[in-house]
């Protein structure tokens, strides 16, 4: 049997401070209840009528016994030093054998004496073949306390068969409960350390994540109203030069209101609110507000077609915040793009609302965004902004397709399900 010491002398195995501390108080239990049986056959021997020169040699056996268990068989105890439990248990033995020999009252010492041999040799082995031993030399005790005939030593043989069959059955049992114990202190050890990575595991992903979100949150809202700072203000500084106060006038209005709701996206963001645009109001009238501001900054039209009601009873509104969201910022980077990269005279931002699923249960809603501009260059490939909208309609069950359209530049649709629907 082992005990926490040995474990924790051992790199990985699960033990610490409190698991020997634990240990220790256990030993101290034995060591109590030990010289508990030692004191107890030591006031039996007189009450049995024991006198004379017997009575103190079995008292002298027994304070030797006392003796190398204070010097040899508590520090093996606690230890695991088998040289030293090796040293106590052959004292141990010869002084129950000489006490035994005394006075047949003293094998009440074998409760405490087999217990020791299970909890101070290893392997179990060891143990067995020392509870042998103790068990053939208190026989002979017995034997020659009745005067060491054979009917005697026969007589005690079987008696002593049986306690050291029982010994050894307990032993085996209690050893075996120990090692299962070990084990399942090991496997709890390693649950914990495989919860403490997991949970690790799991705030380094949440970080990430937050990290992307955040990331797709900052190009969608910020990074898009700075580039539109920038262009209106560069739009205002050329009007300037060409003597044109009235339109450089109209380009800080635009530059001034894009930066107010700049802030109010940031203040959002930090927040973690909903999307500024859609706080009091429709998706609806937050793309009509989009494509407003869209107009106005590029002095590209913007032709919105909402079907159903405006305030999002009808045709236009998911039914739910989070398809909201993702609707008006795939609307956002849908414009953006076509601002950076299409050159379009004209822009459509389409919302409608499918029938019924079959079966029962809401359509979908989608969303498109088409131009008349250059179109998808060849081996057209997802940027940071794409990439991004298509995470986004994924997390809500939707789909996102980019393509040319009918009538060439480019398409982009956008299709989540609605409140009731099946993503």
């Amino acid at each position: 049997m082992t005990t926490a010491e040995d474990h924790a002398a051992r790199p990985g195995e699960p033990y610490d401070a409190l698991d020997l501390a634990a240990w220790d108080r256990q030993v101290v239990w034995w060591d109590r209840t030990f010289v508990a049986i030692v004191l107890l056959t030591a006031v039996a021997l007189p009450l049995t009528g024991q006198r004379g020169t017997s009575l103190w040699v079995a008292y002298g056996a027994m304070a030797v016994i006392l003796a190398a268990y204070a010097a040899w068989g508590a520090r093996a105890a606690r230890s695991r030093d088998q040289r030293l439990a090796t040293a106590y248990v052959v004292v141990l033995i010869a002084g129950t054998s000489v006490t035994v020999a005394q006075n047949g009252i003293a094998t009440l010492l074998l409760f405490g004496a087999f217990t020791q041999l299970w909890m101070l040799l290893e392997p179990e082995r060891r143990a067995v073949v020392a509870s042998v031993v103790l068990a053939a030399a208190t026989t002979v005790g017995i034997a020659y306390q009745e005067g060491f005939d054979l009917p005697t030593l026969l007589e005690a043989a079987p008696q002593m068969a049986i306690a050291l069959a029982f010994a050894i059955m307990l032993g085996l049992w209690v050893a075996t409960t120990m090692r299962r114990s070990d084990e399942r202190a090991r496997l709890l050890h390693d649950l914990r350390e495989a919860q403490a990575e997991l949970a690790e595991s799991h705030h380094a992903a949440g970080v990430t994540a937050e990290r992307e979100r955040i990331a797709r949150e900052i190009h969608d809202t910020l990074a898009q109203g700075f580039t539109s700072v920038v262009t209106q203000a560069q739009a205002a500084t050329a009007a300037l030069d060409r003597g044109e106060q009235d339109r450089a006038r109209e380009r800080l209005v635009v530059v001034e209101q894009t930066a107010r709701d700049n802030l109010a996206e940031a203040r959002a963001l930090v927040a973690a609110f909903a999307p500024v645009p859609l706080q009091g109001s429709t998706l609806a009238e937050a793309l009509r507000r989009l494509a407003e501001r869209f107009t106005a900054e590029t002095g590209t039209p913007v032709v919105l077609d909402v079907a159903g009601a405006a305030d999002g009873s009808g045709g236009g509104a998911t039914g739910h915040a989070a398809a909201d969201v993702v609707l008006l910022r795939a609307a956002q980077e849908a414009l953006a793009n076509v601002r950076r990269h299409a050159g379009a005279h004209a822009v459509t931002v389409r919302l409608t609302r499918d029938g019924e699923r079959e079966g029962g249960g809401a359509g979908d809603v989608r969303l498109e965004v088409s131009d008349d501009g250059r179109g998808l260059p060849p081996g057209h490939a997802d940027g940071l902004g794409l990439a991004g909208m298509r995470e986004r309609v994924s997390a809500v069950g939707g789909r996102l397709a980019v393509g040319p359209g009918e009538g060439g530049g480019t398409r982009v649709e956008v299709q989540v399900p609605a409140a009731g629907g099946s993503p």
